[in-house]
């Protein structure tokens, strides 16, 4: 994994297959040939090992990339030669050994590296394949699950990369190679001591914007060691707000989920702190699931702050459902066995009872044909995000708290001064909830602070795919749920008022002033839990 200055398109065609090389940012196109005196010529063996076959491309920092061949161990090469070598090869040389001594399934393996004064020479793994950039590029952006996927293996690289404590330095979409057996490897480090681990984890977020909506966030002050480059290399640039804010993967495209567009906005954001390498990777892997996989439930949203194995896998939880399930239905097949066995013992048919073991509902409807009324049950909230008409993204981080099943954590607004109505500043703010599909609804509790001012409406409307939509939603959502609660004493809140000939699918929870902080120092509100009842 020698030095390099930025992305790469270096490519070559072999048999019709584009086969790529995850090397340093090509030369522009208009850029004048690089002349070398005694330049390597095909057929050449250098170390009486490596044989060239194929000229690639001359990169921007003045290196060859040839593919060769290795004529002991018989496997395709690539190999990187600099002129001179001595001490103006010293960095390529260097990232190439700190590189070879991290062994990972998803790291371009280094074999060897050498100076022989007049030039010098890294020899590496080669990749058939393409790169990230490449497969974007030509196919458009990736479906959630494989975006998570591409993050899960390049956070799993830069975690073998940190341990050792290396860093990268130069992740982006060009050195993301995805081989053409489906294998994701991470090429082309280099030793650059302006670099930092916290880059390449902001860079791990650049890449799954990316994989998600085909643009990078790199605006104009790009992250170091991750810039977009320049002429053919160049990468579109982010799709930005009249602030210059870049807009989310949710409000770029639909069907994002929304606890990995927070977690790639949260890498971006140089105001939060990003996980270390490893716990990234272990959150990642969680919901890398096989695509045969995503009918089970959601795994939740994912949190910077979690441990390696503090909550179970996806798979684990659902084994523990599909186990649940099998032991329910074994004992309701021996109870079906045990109705049975006293009907037949009961013998005369004089002592059968008159009336059906079980009656109908007394709810439900007369007749031979009545159906007992569903079952009321907590319903499952498959989405959840805070609508701020006004805001700004501080506010809208968390929402995935409030349905957590903890109360001991949730969501909470900023804090305003001279007055609960937000300070005057907005006419509320809301937690907008999805149930998957439409449902009956009997009840929705909220838990929250006790004085605070809130209703509940429900919509037909989607969540917006830009902030600018918030306001239509809230416009659109007219139809009110029970009675709204006026500074309401306790921390519980409960809407009953759903018409039972109707299903709901979206509700949206509007709060409309905020109750005054125990320190009297302003107010605020917290929401820890919200929980739907209905069949």
């Amino acid at each position: 994994m020698p030095s390099s200055t930025g992305p790469s398109i270096d490519t070559i065609t072999e048999g019709g297959r584009v086969t790529q090389v995850g090397e340093g940012q090509e030369a522009e196109e208009t850029a004048p040939p690089v002349m070398t005196f005694g330049a390597p010529t095909v057929g050449e063996l250098l170390a009486e090992r490596y044989e060239l076959v194929e000229h690639i491309n001359n990169d921007s920092a003045g290196r060859l990339v040839w593919r060769g061949v290795d004529v002991v161990l018989r496997r395709p090469v690539a190999v990187v030669l600099r002129y001179p070598g001595g001490d103006s090869a010293t960095e390529m040389l260097q990232a190439a050994v700190a590189a070879s001594r991290v062994i990972h399934p998803n790291l371009v393996g280094v074999y060897d590296a050498i100076d022989e004064a007049d030039r010098a020479y890294v020899v590496r793994e080669w990749v058939d394949g393409q790169s990230l950039r490449e497969m974007v590029a030509a196919d458009g952006p990736l479906d959630p699950a494989r975006a998570t996927a591409i993050g899960n293996a390049v956070a799993s690289a830069l975690a073998a990369v940190h341990a050792t404590g290396m860093v990268h330095g130069n992740l982006h979409p060009g050195t993301v190679m995805i081989s053409d057996d489906g294998r994701v490897v991470l090429a082309d480090a280099r030793t650059d001591g302006a670099d930092s681990q916290e880059n390449d984890l902001r860079a791990v977020g650049g890449v799954l914007y990316f994989a998600l909506t085909g643009h990078w966030p790199h605006g104009e002050a790009p992250l170091h060691g991750a810039t977009a480059g320049h002429g053919r290399a160049a990468l579109p640039d982010a799709v930005r707000d009249a602030s210059g804010a870049i807009a989310a993967p949710r409000q770029v495209r639909a069907g994002v989920p929304a606890y990995l567009d927070d977690l790639t906005m949260d890498l971006l954001d140089p105001e939060i702190a990003p996980p270390s390498s490893d716990v990234l990777a272990a959150e990642l892997s969680r919901l890398d699931v096989p695509a045969d996989d995503h009918f089970l439930e959601p795994t939740g949203p994912l949190r910077f702050t979690a441990e390696p194995g503090e909550e179970p896998s996806p798979l684990a939880v659902a084994g523990g459902r599909k186990v649940a399930v099998g032991v329910a239905g074994l004992l309701a097949v021996a109870l079906v066995g045990l109705l049975i066995g006293i009907s037949m013992l009961g013998g005369d048919d004089k002592k059968q009872p008159k009336e059906p073991v079980a009656r109908p509902s007394s709810s439900a409807p007369a007749g031979a044909g009545s159906t007992p009324a569903a079952q009321v049950r907590k319903l499952t909230i498959q989405d959840v995000r805070i609508i701020d008409p006004v805001g700004d993204r501080r506010e809208v981080r968390d929402a995935e708290k409030v349905i957590d099943g903890d109360e001991n954590e949730g969501w909470a607004t900023a804090t305003y001064r001279n007055h609960g109505k937000f300070g005057g500043l907005k006419k509320g703010m809301g937690i907008w909830i999805d149930l998957g599909a439409p449902h009956t609804v009997k009840s929705l509790q909220a838990v929250l602070s006790p004085g605070a001012s809130a209703q509940l409406l429900a919509g037909t409307e989607d969540f917006p795919s830009s902030s600018s939509g918030d306001k239509d939603l809230v416009a659109s959502y007219k139809t009110q749920i029970g009675q709204p609660f006026e500074k309401a004493d306790g921390n519980r809140m409960t809407f009953t008022g759903f018409d039972p000939e109707q299903k709901y699918r979206y509700l949206l929870f509007w709060i409309t002033e905020l109750p005054k902080k125990d320190s009297g120092d302003g107010w605020k509100l917290e929401v820890q839990e919200i929980t739907v009842q209905g069949s």
